[in-house]
């Protein structure tokens, strides 16, 4: 009872100082009692998960470039899409710099601002369609993160090497990284001995890994931070420890992804593994970091229901959205009203027209007239 009221009571200063804020012109009134830090983590993976918007649409309009020239190029000889390569990694190093100053259960979910983003910056300079669903789907996601913001853990812990070392040898980390590892080779044999490819699969190993990975991020993140304000950690075998963890485990993660998106469509791979990346670096805060230790019920609620919006509003942005652009490669009498179906005008490659009837067909032979009249 006294965690619930507890719980309350700071729902409603929270929603107290976000009215006052608001009549103020100013920041929602909640972050003014966030720790500085924090605020600073916050900043950071949000205007690295837009400037990672901004590279995946700048790569994207040098593929419609290079596909519509006559003689394309390798899209790895393109100035643009190496700029928008520059742009990914200054967007990857404000994620991993936001770790080392805020909780892994505040920074995680944030992954959902670049695909509202990318969304919203397609609209505009790629001339895309901008659909019911994206709206709504962007104000669930810019719900969520609200929610996300003001009701994730509010622990201020400085990372050490002393610090990981502690967690690292902890019970409860032994025992989730026994189970991961079970779960994975189980899951690897299957997809390996077995030939098993299920979009689940692949992305169920991802997320296996992307826990290891945002143990292992924030905690070189953390350790770097904790050098430059206080005492260096350099000097710890713990900090390359973790640095190694922290490479294995993306290289492996890029290649399962990659064999996702290769055998899948996008837009079933991109909100799935947000859900299962998400769930997984939550997951690991919790265990590793005890990010969630004293914290009330109600607020923690309140946490998972931002999550959950932030997960629909991904699906709803992301839901059918290549569909729209995909390239008519031929012309079908059949969609004609009034018309039989004669056959398929393939469209020529190297032409200006969109090419003849195939020779030698037989509803070319045997409904000639019918052609001409079409």
């Amino acid at each position: 009872m006294a965690a619930a009221s507890s719980a309350v009571d700071e729902l409603s200063r929270n929603f107290t100082y976000w009215a006052l804020g608001a009549a103020n012109g100013s920041l929602s009134g909640a972050w003014y009692r966030r720790n500085q830090t924090h605020l600073l983590g916050v900043l950071l993976a949000i205007l690295g998960n837009l400037v990672m918007s901004i590279s995946l649409n700048i790569q994207k309009y040098s593929h419609v470039q290079l596909a519509h020239q006559e003689h394309p190029r390798p899209y790895f000889k393109s100035t643009l899409w190496w700029a928008g390569a520059a742009l990914m990694a200054v967007g990857e190093m404000g994620n991993f710099a936001a770790y080392g100053f805020a909780p892994i259960t505040l920074i995680a979910p944030l992954g959902c601002m670049s695909v509202t983003g990318s969304a919203i910056i397609s609209v505009m300079f790629l001339k895309e369609n901008l659909r019911a669903s994206d709206l709504l789907g962007m104000t669930l996601a810019f719900a969520g993160t609200y929610l996300l913001v003001n009701f994730a853990p509010d622990r201020n812990q400085s990372i050490s090497a002393r610090t990981v070392q502690y967690y690292f040898v902890g019970w409860q980390f032994l025992i989730y990284v026994i189970l991961e590892i079970l779960i994975f080779c189980t899951l690897l044999y299957f997809h390996k001995r077995k030939g098993m490819k299920h979009m689940v699969i692949l992305l169920t190993l991802v997320a296996l890994l992307a826990s290891l990975t945002v143990i292992s991020v924030k905690a070189v993140s953390g350790m770097i931070t904790f050098s430059v304000t206080e005492k260096t950690q350099l000097t710890y075998p713990i900090f390359y420890i973790m640095f190694i963890i922290m490479i294995a485990s993306c290289v492996f993660q890029v290649k399962f992804l990659s064999q996702a998106t290769k055998l899948y469509n996008t837009t079933m791979v991109v909100p799935v593994n947000h859900l299962f990346f998400t769930t997984s670096a939550i997951t690991a805060g919790i265990i590793f970091y005890q990010e969630f230790h004293g914290a009330a019920f109600l607020t923690v609620f309140i946490y998972f229901f931002g999550c959950f919006l932030s997960f629909l509003g991904v699906f709803l942005v992301t839901r059918n959205r290549e569909k729209e652009h995909l390239p008519q490669s031929y012309i079908d009498f059949g969609n004609i009203p009034g018309k039989q179906m004669l056959d398929k005008i393939q469209p020529d490659s190297n032409g200006l027209s969109y090419g003849t009837l195939p020779d030698g067909s037989d509803s070319t032979k045997s409904q000639s007239g019918e052609k001409k009249e079409v």
